[in-house]
């Protein structure tokens, strides 16, 4: 797990079992959430729908997360924040049920193949994940000190990022193949029993969640304060901002790789080799956000991180060959994108507000390049950036909530709703790609990337006292 025993205790507590157990929800919550990617073509096929009709799966998939936690911060500032009243335990139990819930309803879906009904699930099942990302994260970050919130994080988003890797293999095997129709057809009951086995896991996670005591953060009742008290915070609400670029400029970039890389002055590749490099892009998440958990903990010397550093990343490489129908050759260039990795961590010397900062340039490089560049450097340039989006969304989130106190799962909400980044930013590079080409569109991700490096620049000086302490641990 990397996470030395100490890295997880707080005034003598020992958060191991509770750090793990949530890992686990994590890699689960990735893996179903990358199921929209399995989704999108089988539906598309399946109801005959144009491409703007199969995209309502993300839709609504990311539209409740801007509904559940818009829904979340108006009950917080009129009521006081429930899950400061509830207690995150049960918060995370709740979402679980949603998400589980959800799963459920892909049933009845499949069972009168009916599209809008497969939408309403896909919306509950995003609420369910709406109140995991607002409870789970928040929960992940108070597991120990506020400076090592950032490798805690990274950790099980690492893991999360595992779910996403395996998800469109293992998912689209259950969907495509085992459960399909004997003559090979569409058929939407293919979805039914994936998609109860997904609820039956989640309710057993949830199970254990409620078996294994989890420490409770509640602040009290005297403590809770209505009110719009978490934006009185300059951080958040530009951190509220920096997090619709992230995931806007991620999902946008990756939302465009198959059509980038069948363009002709790229590669000409067609879809089936395609989907394969698009996998290598959140496979390097998943390489860099274990990197990250590494290199941003504040328990290991420098040379000590090296070598931990050195085997996650021999180690969660050989997992994506194995996975990707790439050989060797094709995916060695990525030897040099984890290489940069290595020297971008070092730099930013286990700050999570200096490493944002540094991670965002280097992707506005890469853009920069895959925007002026042809043929293979093009793609190995858009390919590059999700390795460095790995630690974004962590470092991002623990930066916007640092210092909020009582007002954490409200500042948290916030945060989870600017998810909505990953519904809007996509479509207007659509547009632009439309007007002015696939190649040229990515001008909009670049913007995103801006934006995060200058989020990062101010939090290194408004949380300056923050970064200096996790600098010294750091050595």
């Amino acid at each position: 797990m990397f996470m030395n025993n100490k890295e997880v205790k707080l005034q003598g507590r020992n958060y191991t079992v509770p750090l793990i157990t949530i890992t686990l929800l994590f890699f689960m919550w990735g893996f179903i959430t990358c199921m929209n990617d399995i989704l999108i073509p089988y539906l598309k096929q399946l109801f005959k729908l144009t491409f703007f009709e199969s995209m309502l799966v993300q839709f609504c998939f990311f539209g409740a997360y801007f509904i559940g936690s818009l829904i979340y911060f108006m009950i917080s500032i009129s009521n006081g924040d429930p899950i400061n009243k509830l207690g995150y335990k049960k918060g995370i139990l709740f979402g679980i049920f949603l998400a589980a819930f959800g799963c459920i309803l892909f049933y009845p879906a499949a069972t009168f193949s009916y599209y809008p009904l497969f939408l309403g699930a896909l919306f509950i099942l995003g609420l369910g994940f709406t109140v995991l990302q607002i409870t789970a994260n928040a929960y992940v970050s108070l597991l120990g000190s506020e400076e090592s919130a950032s490798s805690r994080l990274n950790m099980t988003q690492a893991f999360n990022a595992f779910g996403t890797t395996i998800a469109p293999v293992l998912g689209g095997h259950l969907i495509f193949e085992f459960f399909s129709a004997p003559d090979g057809s569409f058929s939407a009951v293919a979805t039914r029993i994936p998609y109860l086995i997904f609820a039956g896991i989640l309710l057993l996670v949830a199970l254990l969640i409620s078996r294994v005591k989890l420490p409770s953060f509640q602040t009290g009742e005297e403590e809770i304060v209505k009110g719009w008290g978490a934006l009185e915070y300059s951080h958040l609400k530009f951190g509220v901002f920096a997090m619709f670029c992230y995931v806007g400029g991620e999902v946008a970039v990756g939302s465009f790789i198959i059509s980038f890389l069948e363009q002709p002055q790229i590669m000409g590749f067609d879809e089936i080799i395609s989907k394969n490099y698009l996998s290598l892009y959140w496979g390097g998440a998943m390489i860099g956000r274990f990197l990250g958990a590494i290199s941003l903990n504040q328990t290991l010397s420098q040379g000590k991180k090296a070598i931990y550093m050195l085997g996650a990343a021999g180690a969660v490489f050989l997992v994506i060959f194995s996975i990707v129908n790439l050989s060797f050759a094709q995916i060695s260039f990525f030897l040099v994108f984890i290489v940069l990795n290595f020297i971008a961590f070092f730099i930013g010397k286990a700050a999570p507000a200096r490493t944002l900062s540094i991670f965002a340039a280097i992707n506005v490089v890469l853009l920069i390049s895959a925007m002026v560049n042809q043929g293979e450097m093009a793609m190995y340039s858009i390919l590059g950036i999700g390795i460095f989006n790995s630690i974004m969304f962590s470092n991002i989130y623990t930066l916007a909530i640092s210092g909020l106190g009582k007002y954490t799962s409200q500042g948290s909400s916030l945060v989870v709703m600017a998810i909505l980044g990953g519904a809007i930013v996509p479509i207007f590079q659509g547009y632009l790609a439309d007007q002015f080409g696939v190649q040229h569109s990515f001008i909009i991700p670049v913007f995103c990337y801006l934006v995060i490096l200058i989020f990062g620049a101010y939090c290194t000086k408004y949380l300056g006292h923050v970064e200096s302490t996790e600098s010294k641990s750091g050595h």
